[in-house]
């Protein structure tokens, strides 16, 4: 229970980070370039802003244990989006000029792992709920 616990931390906490960071990216090299690839993919530009701000508070409820599962589910569907929608067409490794979907299949792997199993070590989550579940478990 221990080692799962252990490699679901290391999962979530490196997960958290990456996309966190992917997030802060987006904004520092011009959100607005970001929304006009995204329209010119025939999305949205305004969905780049969402996909930012998911993916640095997404990235910052990881870190810290915070719904877990709900934002690993969100990251899994925003990975699939990615891969379906941009890097299927260009290959698993890339074309020369642009990167494969391989990152986004082993973001997809973490991110579907944590949303079935979770991660309670160290996790804010964990704290707040254990405290609700023992004081429940005292009154009954």
């Amino acid at each position: 229970m221990l080692k799962n616990e252990i490699g679901a931390i290391i999962l979530r906490i490196t997960l958290g980070a990456l996309f966190f960071i992917h997030g802060v990216v987006k904004f520092q090299g011009g959100i607005e370039n970001i929304a006009g690839w995204f329209e010119s993919l025939g999305l949205p530009g305004v969905t780049a802003y969402g996909v930012a701000l998911l993916e640095i508070i997404g990235g910052i409820l990881l870190i810290i244990g915070l719904a877990t599962r709900l934002v690993s589910a969100l990251f899994a569907l925003l990975m699939i989006g990615a891969t379906l929608k941009v890097k299927l067409a260009i290959g698993l490794l890339g074309n020369g000029q642009m990167a494969g979907y391989e990152l986004d299949l082993a973001f997809l792997a973490i991110a579907i792992y944590l949303a079935i199993n979770g991660s309670k070590l160290l996790s804010v989550g964990q704290m707040i709920f254990q405290k609700d579940s023992n004081e429940l478990k005292r009154a009954a």
